[in-house]
């Protein structure tokens, strides 16, 4: 015994005279008219939010600042294998984050030329905040380069470039 349904039989008045479900304060449209026509606030909307999203984007580095501080932290300050990958990855991340700014941001560009979306006049103040935050990073990273002292700050560092002039005593001779 094989059950069929056959949708053709549905009369669609009948489904319309339901009552709308509860929190539905929307108007359901069933013309084909209005739905292939784009509707301009319906496009300054989506380039609205895609803007928006694209400063989500650009300061999703900043928004990590405080974990990965929290993860230097936690690595210690001795020069081993597990605090010196932390700091690989904090340093290498910014790079290549500038280095795929265009990449990254292709989804947020308005229109949907591609060739307007590799330039780098799309979404200039986006990007530059982006590389802000991840010179933001960068700069964490070298902080905690130069607490573990892998930096040469101090001018002993430098004691091997330094010419020694000679001695008073010497000169008398």
């Amino acid at each position: 015994m094989s059950v069929t349904l056959d949708y053709s039989s549905l009369e669609a008045t009948k489904w319309r005279t339901l009552p709308k479900p509860p929190g539905f304060t929307g108007t359901l449209t069933t013309t084909k008219s209005s739905s292939k026509a784009p509707d301009s606030s319906k496009a300054a909307s989506y380039e609205a939010l895609k803007s928006s999203r694209a400063w989500d984007f650009a300061i999703s580095p900043a928004k990590s600042l405080p974990m990965q501080a929290f993860m230097l932290y936690m690595s210690g300050g001795g020069v081993q294998i597990f605090s010196m990958g932390i700091v690989f990855m904090l340093l290498l991340s910014p790079f290549k984050n500038v280095a795929a700014i265009n990449t990254a941001f292709a989804q947020f560009a308005p229109g949907t030329a591609p060739s307007n979306a590799k330039s780098l006049t799309t979404l200039p103040l986006q990007k530059l905040v982006y590389i802000a935050c991840n010179v933001l990073t960068l700069a964490l990273g070298l902080w905690k380069c130069r607490s573990m002292g892998l930096l040469p700050t101090g001018t002993a560092d430098w004691l091997a470039f330094e010419s020694r002039g000679t001695a008073p005593e010497m000169m008398l001779l």
